[in-house]
């Protein structure tokens, strides 16, 4: 016990941010403290263990062999400590709490809606601010602590951030029925013929149908490039345009009679669709419970 009596255990927190940040800002982000405080925390434990901790490699900061000695240790003794020292469980009824989602159209269509209703219900003191991003972009905005979850697809992922599957999902192919044979769909050389509808934030993507036309050495025409679910069905009835998107989301084409659905003619993978968070988020009452909440909603009814 002599060498706890040489420390502020506040440092002992702020040395496990550090360590799993590998940033003195998202560190600071993360335990909602100034980065000056931060930086004079780090200058503390330096001199403590006689050791730099931190440092600048290849333009960014990286462990000390002796910072990564500290990492698994430091993480267990900190997490039995806070097991002895928890709060009460989480009451949802009682909380007064805002959560930060970033989403697609996609599962602003297809999750969102349940998970008010959900939130409403049960914890009507939790607000919900949402906001739409790239892939590339929710990481980015999960890592340096500007959004507390993600909902999409993330196969490429920094380690300090962890996923959960929802469900998983599939594509599907729209079209006018007047433009397709009575029966079934289009063979390959006619659906690259046609032109094609694209969901995406960046009109130039190379997004999961892309990349399976490109192993064939084959791609299609984009006719009509946009982010927004709801406007691309709209586009379709009347034309020769070809909409491919995830299967749940033709539950919006119900009330356009003149469409029809058919299974696109090359292999497209199923793909899982996700929830992730920065594992800064992991163990928060609060934050397990909306991940939960998330991962209900999500289930398809019936």
């Amino acid at each position: 016990m002599d060498e706890l009596r040489r420390i502020d255990l506040n440092l002992l927190l702020t040395l496990h941010a550090l360590l799993a940040e590998r940033h003195v800002t998202r560190a600071a982000l993360r335990l909602h403290k100034s980065q000056p405080a931060i930086s004079h925390a780090l200058a503390q434990l330096r001199a403590h263990f006689d050791d730099p901790l931190l440092v600048r490699r290849d333009g960014r900061m990286a462990l000390t062999p002796r910072a990564q000695a500290l990492v698994d240790p430091l993480g267990e003794a900190l997490g039995t400590l806070n097991g002895l020292l928890r709060e009460e469980q989480f009451d949802p009824a009682a909380a007064r709490r805002r959560f930060r989602l970033t989403l697609s159209d996609y599962s602003a269509r297809i999750i969102l809606p349940p998970l008010v209703r959900y939130v409403r219900r049960h914890a009507p003191g939790i607000d919900l601010a949402v906001s739409q991003a790239s892939r590339d972009a929710m990481l980015a905005q999960l890592v340096d602590g500007e959004v507390d979850i993600a909902l999409g697809i993330f196969p490429d992922r920094p380690e300090t951030v962890h996923v959960q599957d929802l469900f998983q999902e599939e594509f599907i192919s729209l079209a006018d029925k007047a433009t397709l044979p009575a029966k079934g769909g289009l063979g390959l050389e006619e659906f690259l013929e046609r032109p094609h509808v694209k969901l995406a934030l960046r009109p130039d993507s190379y997004d999961e149908i892309e990349k399976a036309l490109g192993a064939l050495g084959l791609q299609r025409h984009i006719a009509v490039a946009l982010p927004h679910w709801s406007a691309a069905v709209e586009l379709i009835a009347g034309t020769d345009l070809i909409l491919t998107a995830a299967s749940r989301t033709t539950g919006a084409m119900q009330p356009h009679k003149a469409l029809r659905r058919f299974k696109p003619p090359f292999a497209l993978p199923s793909f899982s669709y996700q929830q992730a968070w920065h594992v800064r988020r992991q163990d928060d009452p609060g934050h397990r419970w909306l991940r939960e909440a998330v991962l209900a909603c999500s289930q398809p009814s019936g």
